[in-house]
């Protein structure tokens, strides 16, 4: 199966043998966009709110992965590249927690049902209880690299190639796994799964989305974000990047070349859609969704019924990761470690900080209801609030 790391130019000379999946995937989150194509500058504005780093710590680079903090109870963990996987306080961000996985690691971090997950480029799931002592490892069909998660006695993990596999949080042992076919060419993605109420909601190459029951991985139903249209494979191409959002009733995903979409989380029935092309993904608070394009706009559109609200087009080619919705704002990162703060209700500048000058890849999380984290490239955990 061939892999598109992230836009044309980059899928072309991919299927040139110009480029590795890793180098072309790092360029672009890099903001590089060819000659002439230089990342937009960031322009002025008039703070209407302050951002404050409360505390960072260092987890460790991630070099050409992405990862992603996980907050755990009162923990925030962390992972690096290398092997090691790390627990800050989350009010204090002191490291209460340090040990190393005893291998290399490609996606993490998770955590659950008393464990901390990481995946490993061997196709690995280890888990590990709070004190960093090993409880587990399963061997996947391929490469992990979006972080596992656990609910109710499973952890569900996502190897390279698609599959989907539920395994005993005791044992680690395999108890059911999803297989479905996939087109010649798709997204190399970072993106796991979303575990809710005993579902299991993952979006796939070919722009589908799929409902699965978390005890034994029964379909529940499965729905079309986007078809695939065009003649050739790579205009084909119309995959789901990012990992779907759940909302109330109803859960969300958004597909590269394709659409936005939320469907009824029960029976799978489309709600809306619209058209929007998105390698980032997408988020939502109690009004709006919000999605950054493959142009690094944000939008913001009505999650009920998807009608526009916004667009916010001052940060083109500048690697904007997915956004969060946070209050009376949304937040993402960029390729320089900035961190920018849109007001909710027209998208405007409201605020912006610098982290370490690495890229922001994975989306912001929320902290608590006043602050939220940010993972850089080179391993920065900041925990930042909004004044």
């Amino acid at each position: 199966m061939k892999v598109l790391a992230a836009s044309w130019i980059a899928a072309a000379a991919m299927l040139a043998g110009c480029q590795t999946v890793s180098e072309t995937y790092d360029r672009i989150f890099q903001g590089a966009a060819g000659p002439g194509r230089k990342p937009a500058a960031l322009v002025e504005l008039k703070p209407a709110a302050t951002l404050k780093i409360l505390w960072q710590g260092s987890a460790g680079g991630a070099e050409k992965n992405v990862f992603f903090p996980e907050v755990s109870g009162s923990i925030v963990y962390a992972a690096s590249a290398a092997g090691r996987v790390s627990g800050f306080e989350a009010r204090s961000g002191k490291a209460v927690a340090q040990f190393d996985a005893g291998q290399r690691i490609s996606g993490g971090v998770g955590a659950g049902a008393g464990l901390v997950l990481v995946g490993t480029p061997r196709g690995e799931v280890l888990a590990f209880d709070r004190n960093g002592k090993q409880a587990w490892k399963a061997q996947l069909g391929g490469q992990v690299l979006a972080p596992p998660a656990a609910q109710d006695g499973t952890v569900v993990a996502r190897a390279g190639d698609g599959r989907i596999y539920g395994l005993d949080a005791a044992s680690g042992k395999r108890k059911w796994t999803y297989q479905r076919s996939t087109p010649a060419l798709s997204v190399r993605t970072h993106a796991g799964v979303v575990v809710h109420r005993g579902g299991v909601f993952a979006g796939f190459p070919g722009g589908h989305i799929v409902a699965l029951s978390l005890p034994n991985g029964v379909v529940g139903w499965e729905a079309a974000v986007a078809v695939p249209r065009g003649t050739t494979e790579l205009e084909r191409v119309a995959d789901i990047a990012g990992p779907p959002v759940v909302d109330g009733q109803r859960v969300c995903a958004v597909a590269f070349q394709g659409r936005v979409a939320c469907f009824d989380i029960t029976r799978g029935t489309i709600l809306w859609s619209r058209d929007v092309s998105s390698l980032a993904g997408l988020a939502v608070d109690a009004r709006y969704l919000y999605v950054t394009d493959d142009k690094n706009a944000v939008l913001a559109l009505d999650k009920a019924s998807g009608a526009s609200i916004w667009r916010q087009d001052k940060l083109a080619r500048r690697g904007v990761s997915a956004p969060l919705g946070f209050g009376r704002y949304a937040v993402v990162g960029d390729f320089e470690g900035y961190v920018h703060l849109l007001a909710r209700e027209d998208g405007s500048f409201a605020a912006r900080i610098a982290t370490d000058g690495s890229a922001i890849v994975a989306p912001p999380v929320a902290l608590d209801l006043s602050s939220f984290l940010v993972q850089t490239r080179n391993g920065g955990i900041y925990a930042i609030t909004v004044q």
